[in-house]
């Protein structure tokens, strides 16, 4: 059977696995882990230990939360890819066995942050790292000890690249001469022509 928040395709056996490890949890306590896996989704921190409170009377094992967790970030985030309504996820997944109440739960938390979900995806897809920030130097060297005229110009990048996941930023050295610069620029110019037709 083919799913919309699947993309028209078959739903992954883990998936389908995982919803009775969901229906175990009631449908309140679902909706309060929606929002803490909602929150992670749009890059805000999750609080874990207050989804391990949450799920405490179901008596989950930590696998099986990580599992919930994992789920509900494929359900949701696919919901969101895939433009799904609330309705329409509502009946996907009681269709997958999850009932009703904790159905509509989840996708009342869904609908809530359906545009701006949509809007962090878009902002992160086929995205490794932003580009922070970039600095420069050009040192011309007049001569050496192994030559007596050198004349010749290198350049000195450094591109500060910022994690898109973490946040964390790396510098990445280069150093180039003047025909290789020449080179990377040209070629920079040209992908970011491309990248304009496409805007």
């Amino acid at each position: 059977m083919r799913f919309r928040f699947c993309g028209d395709l078959d739903c992954p056996d883990w998936v389908l696995a995982e919803i009775s490890t969901l229906a175990k949890i009631s449908s309140v306590k679902l909706k309060l882990i929606c929002a803490q896996v909602l929150r992670d989704l749009l890059g805000e921190a999750m609080e874990y230990e207050k989804i391990l409170k949450l799920t405490s009377d179901a008596k989950l094992e930590s696998g099986d939360v990580k599992a919930t967790i994992a789920v509900l970030g494929f359900i949701l985030s696919s919901a969101a890819k895939h433009n799904v309504d609330g309705e329409s996820l509502s009946s996907e997944l009681q269709q997958l066995g999850l009932p009703k109440e904790h159905a509509s739960g989840l996708c009342r938390s869904y609908e809530e942050k359906q545009s701006s979900l949509q809007e962090r995806l878009r902002a992160c897809s086929l995205r490794l790292s932003r580009l922070g920030s970039v600095r420069w130097r050009v040192d011309y060297t007049l001569s050496s000890s192994e030559l007596q005229e050198v004349n010749e110009p290198l350049v000195h990048l450094t591109f500060h690249l910022r994690d898109g996941d973490c946040g964390s930023t790396a510098a990445v050295p280069m150093a180039l001469s003047a025909d290789k610069f020449r080179v990377l620029l040209a070629e920079l110019k040209q992908a970011q022509a491309m990248m304009n037709t496409l805007l």
